[in-house]
């Protein structure tokens, strides 16, 4: 894999302050009065799932779930894609490459070799993935190969793409294509896709979308949730050691991270509401996509005239209380974020084990504005297993390694609604995150173990009906909180019937 493919100048394993002097002075980026390196994706401030492909070949024929999210590609257009993008980097004056790992866990490490059009997007990818030991880099014999050239576009006519842009994996080859975006989103995710292969199919690990943090007593908790519902906010708790926010595998030995970094959404950040990340934008943090107040380098959290998307990549040890290596025991709590739209479920609730599973295969959420393209207001959705674009394998094979795991080590499970209350998107407001840190505090101490609950009438969720430290107990009812009780039963009931519809697609799976 080390083979030399280039032959133009390669800048090797450079020192983050170095890639940061190379992009401004290319003009690719501007330092902020934080120090932090403030860039611009371009065209693409999201992610563009329907661009992604598997190559089908004799691995993934019949193991991965050919969808909208897994296109199926020809080899032979993937090795021409492969060939034009070395051809295009080697007519560069430079490019930049390093090694890196994927996996905490020193049982399913994954080597890694990324090569990069940018600078700053190879500072991307050191902050993400983790950085090799001078010791390591000695003997460094890289597994996969990723080349992400945003400046290259391809041929759909030629190249059998949809676009100009895509991401393309190929399991045979262990090579990773992205090209046509800047948006360095795509590099995390897609080497989340080769994982979510690689771990659950060869070595029955369960791979997950989720955050994870760990208390003084050592009791582990999991976020699950797609981008933009709190796994990044929740999972940084002052008060907890931070394994993770956004991917991890759960194997007989525990929870482990996949990444060395962070990447957080700062639209509207402030110290007050999310103090640890605010702090984290620090020199050697990547800022993206965000604007700056008129004639200063100071940002402005709150402005969204490029996207609702604005993005933070740091180092996991920027979160003071993050725990290195990255792994735990297994999960006490697990806890579903779900960014209701509609403004009906409940803030918090506690699942059987038959919910637990009916809830993780449905994913339900809605896409925050921002994080895909064509995404400018909450969309309703249900993304399986809270991660269905990165899932190569049918949700089946996920849902049954965490029932599993779930039956064999007696997991408290919680569906935690971050979205609306009072009413749905437009009208009612966001339950506040504040609120929502009370409620998983609550859980995380026992708090919510001794307090009375109730059925919910038509969701049939349990309810606690007291919770420490929320601004209002009503809160907890969110039919209480809508003026128009009619209305929210009848909504109620519209989302019940999606949640049906939509377990029509599994109601064969055996899944409690």
């Amino acid at each position: 894999m080390n083979n030399p493919l280039f032959t133009t100048l390669v800048q090797e394993q450079l020192p983050i302050d170095k890639l940061v002097e190379q992009t401004i002075a290319k003009r690719e980026g501007t330092l902020t009065d934080t120090g932090a390196l403030l860039i611009k994706t371009g065209e693409f401030t999201g992610r563009s799932p329907e661009d992604k492909f598997l190559v089908k070949d004799n691995i993934s024929t019949n193991s991965v779930d050919w969808n909208k999210f897994n296109n199926p590609i020809d080899e032979s257009n993937f090795l021409q894609l492969k060939d034009k993008l070395v051809s295009y980097l080697n007519k560069k004056s430079e490019i930049w490459a390093r090694n890196l790992f994927a996996c905490a866990d020193s049982r399913y490490k994954l080597s890694v070799r990324i090569v990069n059009e940018s600078p700053w997007s190879n500072h991307f990818a050191s902050n993400m993935l983790i950085e090799p030991s001078a010791n390591d880099l000695k003997n460094f014999n890289a597994e996969w190969l990723i080349m992400h050239a945003p400046g290259f576009e391809a041929n759909p006519l030629t190249d059998d793409t949809r676009q100009k842009n895509f991401t393309i994996l190929s399991l045979k080859h262990k090579t990773i294509l992205i090209g046509g975006s800047g948006y360095t989103g795509e590099i995390k995710k897609a080497v989340f896709t080769a994982l979510n292969f690689i771990l659950p199919y060869e070595h029955d690990v369960l791979s997950m979308h989720c955050s994870a943090n760990e208390g003084a007593n050592g009791d582990t908790a999991l976020f699950f949730g797609l981008s933009g519902t709190g796994k990044t906010t929740l999972s940084a708790d002052s008060q907890r050691n931070l394994i993770g926010d956004d991917e991890h595998g759960w194997s007989n030995n525990g929870v482990f991270n996949f990444e060395g970094g962070c990447y957080a959404k700062i639209i509207n950040l402030s110290a007050e509401c999310e103090p640890e990340i605010f702090n984290a934008i620090k020199p050697g943090a990547l800022v993206e996509n965000a604007v700056l107040f008129k004639n200063s380098n100071h940002i402005d959290f709150s402005d969204k005239s490029i996207t609702e998307n604005t993005r933070t990549s740091y180092p996991l040890e920027y979160i003071p209380n993050a725990k290195i290596p990255s792994l735990s025991g297994h999960p006490q709590n697990i806890f579903f974020l779900a960014c209701d739209a509609y403004g009906v479920l409940p803030p918090i609730s506690l699942l059987t084990e038959e919910q637990a599973m009916f809830y993780f295969i449905n994913g339900y959420t809605a896409k925050i504005a921002g994080t895909e393209v064509g995404i400018t207001e909450p969309k309703v959705t249900f993304s399986a297993c809270f991660g269905a674009p990165f899932l190569p394998l049918h949700p089946e094979f996920y849902a049954a390694l965490l029932g599993k795991k779930l039956k064999e080590h007696k997991v408290k499970v919680w569906l935690v609604n971050t979205g609306w209350t009072a009413g749905p998107y437009g009208q009612g407001y966001r339950i506040s995150i504040n609120n929502t840190r009370a409620m998983v505090n609550a859980a995380l101490n026992g708090k919510l173990d001794t307090v009375d609950y109730q059925e919910h009438s038509i969701f049939h969720l349990s309810v606690p009906q007291s919770c420490p430290d929320i601004s209002s107990q009503a809160l907890l009812n969110p039919r209480e909180m809508w003026l128009d009780k009619n209305t929210y039963d009848e909504t109620a009931r519209k989302l019940v019937e999606l949640f049906n519809k939509n377990h029509q697609l599994y109601n064969h799976l055996q899944l409690s």
